[in-house]
């Protein structure tokens, strides 16, 4: 290699593969080199959401790439123009590898998009809450489907919670049937009636005028804060240890096709 290995150690094994015509080059190498750890013990909580990809309990808020949607009437097209061609034809073909590296860039600009966000967020916070999003049954909501895919709200998920156990953070699910929306984050009253046209709302108990995603990450800090203590009551109390909060498909490895989860839902008077 031109190119200087990132990590000090010895190489194991080399994997050449091929995505839409790109050559690329897979090293494994056996190091002791300890990845960086958090800068600080900050805490935050993180809502999702598809128009910011991420809300956080600080007040900022990110936006998401939208690769798909920015790129989707080429994607139309193309598959338009390569639905026309000959089977069999070189011009088939060449119609293959345009749909191929056109998908390749969408997925390209969300993953670097993803990824730079969840390592700031691992390097500057020690403590992550999340809700634990069913993102496999969200899918099945056909007017949201392709913005949440677009999102990627699942591949945050398993970069947070794997980038977190490299720096010692943690990563805190808090249950999907808690209504972190219509929760005052000041008094914890909770807002029956609100909707989700509502995305600015006053608190009807003490007036408080909420950010409705804002609001949401600062519950969602909250509460993973009162279910770590709980817990830590429960084990010292002679409960045993509390199974930590997960999905299946989390971690470093190699990213899997679907990940079970169940409907994200908010509970209703």
């Amino acid at each position: 290699m031109r190119e200087s290995l990132r990590f000090a150690g010895e190489i194991k094994s080399c994997t050449v593969s091929r995505v839409a015509g790109a050559w690329h080059v897979s090293l494994t190498v056996e190091t002791s080199d300890v990845p960086a750890r958090t800068e600080n013990q900050g805490a935050i909580g993180v809502d999702l959401g598809i128009s910011w990809l991420a809300v956080t309990s600080s007040g900022e808020k990110v936006p998401g790439p939208k690769a798909l949607g920015l790129l989707l009437g080429r994607l139309r097209r193309l598959s338009r123009a390569h639905s026309r061609k000959v089977k069999g034809s070189a011009n088939r073909r060449k119609s293959v590898g345009r749909l191929a590296r056109l998908h390749w860039r969408i997925s390209n600009v969300r993953g670097d998009a993803l990824h730079k966000l969840s390592d700031r967020l691992t390097r500057e916070n020690s403590w992550l809450a999340v809700e634990d999003l069913g993102v496999k049954g969200m899918l099945g909501n056909r007017s949201l489907a392709r913005h949440i895919a677009d999102a990627g709200w699942g591949e945050l998920r398993r970069q947070l919670e794997y980038k977190a156990q490299q720096r010692g953070a943690t990563v805190a699910a808090v249950d999907r049937f808690f209504p972190s929306s219509k929760t005052c984050s000041e008094c914890a009253h909770v807002h029956e009636g609100l909707t989700l046209a509502d995305r600015q709302w006053p608190c009807p108990a003490c007036g408080v005028v909420h950010d409705r995603d804002v609001n949401a990450a600062r519950n969602l800090l909250k509460r993973s804060i009162a279910d770590a203590i709980a817990a830590s009551e429960q084990q010292s109390a002679g409960g045993g240890p509390v199974a930590a909060c997960g999905e299946v498909g989390s971690g470093s490895r190699r990213k899997t096709r679907t990940k079970p989860a169940s409907v994200k839902q908010e509970v209703k008077a």
